[in-house]
C-alpha cells in the first residue's frame, strides 16, 4: 500500500484534499483494495436518519483482502503470532498460507453446522488463534459475527444472543486469564437457557475443563475439523459480498440499561481499518506489531485482526494479562519477538507504573519503534514514563482516540511525522473533520477553546446502526446536534489545533478503557434483594482511569454493610461481569433528586470525585438536607 503519509508537511496537503474533496480521496484509498466489483458511487448520506452508505454497488469479501491477496507474496510470512497465558506453553506461529488454510476449513465447518450467509454467530471464546480463525470464517461465508468479551456473564452473553437472534455459537471448555481458570462453556450452557434461537455450539478445546455436551446441539472444533479433512474439504470460496453488507455486530454499554449492537458493514471498515492501521503506526513490510487488547472489544477486531491482515502485516496475540507471572511479562514478549509496535492501553501502562522499573530493567526493548496508547486519555505521568522507560525517549506514541462506533482511529499522532504533545491525541487523521459545539450545539471556533465534541462529515468506517432498532442509532448519536455526529467526549483544542479529549460527557463510565453505561450497573444493582434504588457515577482511579462508585438506598439499615457491598458486587458480576463491578458502594438514606424526580448526578460526581466544597446551587433539589448525608457518609 503506497497511501502512507511521510511528513508533516504532507499530511497537511493530504488533510486538505481530504476535506476539499473526500470522495476524491476516499475513492483513491480504497482502489488499493481487493474488490469483485467497483463502486457505482463513492458516498450516499443524510445525518438525520442516519443513511451513509460507502462504495455503493461494489462487491467483495474482507477475507480475500486480509489472506488470499497475500498469499502469492508473503505465504510463508508469519500472519499471527500467539503467545500463551502461561510463559512455559509454546507459542504457535501461523503463516499466511496456514491461516488461509484454517480460516476456509473452519468456514466449512460452519457451512456443513447450517451456518448460512447473513446468519448471525456468537462467538464467545479465549484470545488463542482460533478466535481470530472464527471471526474470519464468518466473513469468508457472509455470516455476521457478534464476539462477546470472555468476561462477560451468562445474562449478558443471553441479552446479546437474544438481540441478535443469533443461530450458533462458537465457544472453548475454558479459558486461562492469569492464575484464573474460566469456565467459558459452562457459562454459555446457562445462558442458552433463556435462548430459543442458537441450534449449534461449536466447542474449542483449550484447558480440558469437564464441560456438558448436549447431544445433537453441541460438538468439538476438533472433531468438525477432522471431518473436513476426511472429506478434503479444504477451500472454501469467498462470498461475494455487497458494499454495506453487515460485517459484524459489537455490543457496547449505552446511557440506558440495554446494550446496543453496533453494526459495521464490509466495505468502509476494511477500507478506513486497513488506511488508519498502515498510516498510525507507519507500519513496514515484516515488522512484528502487538496490540494487548482482547478480540472482544473493537480494537482487537480492527488493530489484531482486520486492520493488520488487511495490510498483510505480522501480528500478536497474547492470552494472558499483563501482570502474570509477574509485571514484566510485556517486556519479555518484546524482547522475545523483537517486537517493532506496541499498542496498548493507560490502564495497564499505570499498572506496570506501580509494580516499578526493576520489571523493565534488564529487558532487550531496542527493537521497539513505535508505541501506541488506546481506550482513554492517557494522564502525563503514564504518557511520560512510558516515553522514558518504554521508547527510551526515542519511539514516538501514538495517542489514539476512536470509538466503537467510528471503526477505527480518528484523531491521533502519525508516528514520526506529527509533532507530538504529551497527553493530546493531536490533529485528526485524513478525511475526519472533528468540530466543538457548545451545548446548543452552536460551532466554537479557533484555538485555546472546549466543548462537546462531535464529526461534521461521514468516514468510511462509521456506524451504520444499532442492530434492529435504527432509531436507537439516530437518538443516540444523531439528534443530540442538527447534522452531526455526537460523540458523547468533550474535548479541548489548544492553542497549535492540538485536540485533547477530556472525558464523557454523557452517563458513560470509561473504566479501563471500555465504556459501561450507569444505567446498566444501576439496573443490576437493583436487581439484588432489599436495595430501593441506587445511582451510580465515575471517580478518578490511580490504574482503571475511573472507578464506579454507586450510591445504594436498601430496605433497612444493616450492621453488616462489608457483606452487604460483597453481596451487591456479586450480583452485578453475575448480571453484567466483574468488570462492572462497583469499587466502592456508599450506604445512603436518600439521593439529591429535582422536583421532577431527576437524579442529580453532577452533585453526586463532584462528592464522588472528593469536591465536597463546590456543589453548586441544592436549593432547587426536592430535599437539600439529604446532600449533606451523603457528604458526611462519603467513603
Amino acid at each position: 500500500m503506497d497511501f502512507q503519509i511521510k511528513s508533516i508537511e504532507q499530511y497537511h496537503n493530504v488533510y486538505k484534499h481530504s476535506v476539499e474533496q473526500p470522495e476524491e480521496f476516499w475513492a483513491d484509498i480504497a482502489s488499493q483494495f481487493l474488490w469483485k466489483k467497483k463502486w457505482n458511487k463513492v458516498l450516499n448520506w443524510n445525518f438525520k436518519e442516519p443513511y451513509i452508505k460507502w462504495f455503493d454497488g461494489a462487491t467483495l469479501n474482507i477475507t480475500e483482502n486480509c489472506l488470499d491477496r497475500h498469499l502469492a507474496e508473503r505465504g510463508d510470512q508469519p500472519a499471527i503470532i500467539w503467545e500463551p497465558n502461561d510463559p512455559n506453553e509454546h507459542h504457535r506461529i501461523l503463516t499466511y498460507k496456514q491461516l488461509h488454510h484454517q480460516v476456509s476449513m473452519f468456514a466449512n465447518v460452519l457451512k456443513h453446522n447450517g451456518v448460512k450467509r447473513g446468519d448471525r454467530i456468537c462467538i464467545y471464546m479465549p484470545m488463542v488463534p482460533e478466535l481470530a480463525i472464527a471471526v474470519l470464517a464468518c466473513a469468508r461465508l457472509g455470516a455476521i459475527h457478534s464476539v462477546v468479551f470472555g468476561g462477560f456473564s451468562a445474562q449478558s452473553i443471553a441479552d446479546r444472543i437474544k438481540d441478535a437472534k443469533c443461530s450458533h455459537v462458537i465457544t472453548a471448555d475454558g479459558a486461562y486469564r492469569g492464575n484464573k481458570d474460566i469456565p467459558l462453556k459452562s457459562v454459555i450452557d446457562d445462558a442458552l437457557m433463556q435462548c430459543d434461537s442458537v441450534k449449534k455450539v461449536i466447542v474449542l478445546t483449550r484447558n480440558r475443563m469437564p464441560v456438558s455436551m448436549i447431544k445433537g446441539r453441541d460438538v468439538w472444533w476438533e472433531d468438525e475439523m477432522k471431518k473436513m479433512e476426511t472429506l478434503h474439504e479444504y477451500d472454501c470460496p469467498a462470498e461475494e459480498m455487497n458494499a454495506e453488507d453487515e460485517l459484524f455486530i459489537l455490543y457496547t454499554s449505552g446511557s440506558t440499561g440495554k446494550p446496543k449492537g453496533v453494526v459495521h458493514t464490509c466495505a468502509g471498515y476494511m477500507v478506513y481499518a486497513g488506511y488508519t492501521f498502515s498510516n498510525v503506526f507507519q507500519y513496514k513490510p515484516r515488522e512484528i506489531y502487538f496490540c494487548t487488547a482482547d478480540i472482544g472489544w473493537i480494537t482487537g477486531h480492527s488493530y489484531i485482526v482486520y486492520g493488520p491482515l488487511s495490510q498483510g502485516a505480522t501480528t500478536l496475540m497474547f492470552e494472558g494479562v499483563p501482570t502474570y507471572p509477574d509485571a514484566g511479562r510485556l517486556w519479555e514478549i518484546v524482547e522475545k519477538f523483537k517486537v517493532n509496535i506496541l499498542y496498548t492501553a493507560p490502564t495497564a501502562i499505570r499498572s506496570l507504573m506501580q509494580s516499578g522499573v526493576e520489571f523493565v530493567n534488564g529487558k532487550n526493548l531496542d527493537s521497539l519503534r513505535v508505541l501506541g496508547s488506546v481506550g482513554e486519555p492517557i494522564n502525563e505521568e503514564a504518557w511520560h514514563w512510558f516515553n522514558e522507560n518504554i521508547g527510551k525517549k526515542r519511539c514516538p506514541i501514538v495517542d489514539t482516540w476512536w470509538q466503537t462506533e467510528t471503526g477505527g482511529i480518528m484523531i491521533s499522532p502519525i508516528a514520526n511525522v506529527t509533532p507530538l504533545k504529551p497527553a493530546h491525541a493531536t490533529f485528526p487523521l485524513p478525511g475526519i473533520q472533528p468540530i466543538l459545539v457548545d451545548e446548543n450545539g452552536v460551532e466554537i471556533k479557533g484555538n485555546g477553546v472546549n466543548g462537546n465534541l462531535c464529526i461534521k462529515f461521514p468516514w468510511p468506517g462509521m456506524i451504520r446502526t444499532t442492530y434492529g432498532d435504527h432509531e436507537r442509532c439516530r437518538t443516540n448519536y444523531f439528534a443530540t446536534y442538527e447534522n452531526l455526529y455526537f460523540t458523547g467526549d468533550g474535548c479541548l483544542r489548544d492553542e497549535d489545533g492540538n485536540y485533547r479529549i477530556t472525558g464523557r460527557v454523557d452517563d458513560v463510565i470509561n473504566v479501563s478503557g471500555h465504556r459501561i453505561g450507569t444505567a446498566e450497573v444501576e439496573n443490576a444493582i437493583n436487581a439484588h434483594t432489599g436495595v430501593i434504588e441506587s445511582a451510580v457515577v465515575g471517580y478518578p482511579h490511580d490504574i482503571k482511569g475511573q472507578g464506579i462508585y454507586a450510591f445504594v438506598i436498601c430496605e433497612e439499615d444493616t450492621h453488616e454493610e462489608d457483606l452487604r457491598r460483597k453481596d451487591i458486587g456479586m450480583t452485578v458480576a453475575r448480571i453484567i461481569g466483574a468488570i462492572a463491578k462497583p469499587d466502592k458502594i456508599q450506604f445512603v438514606k436518600g439521593l439529591p433528586k429535582t422536583r421532577s424526580g431527576k437524579i442529580m448526578r453532577r452533585i453526586l460526581r463532584k462528592i464522588a470525585e472528593g469536591e465536597v466544597e463546590n456543589l453548586g446551587d441544592i436549593s432547587t433539589l426536592l430535599d437539600p438536607t439529604i446532600v449533606e448525608d451523603i457528604k458526611n457518609g462519603r467513603i
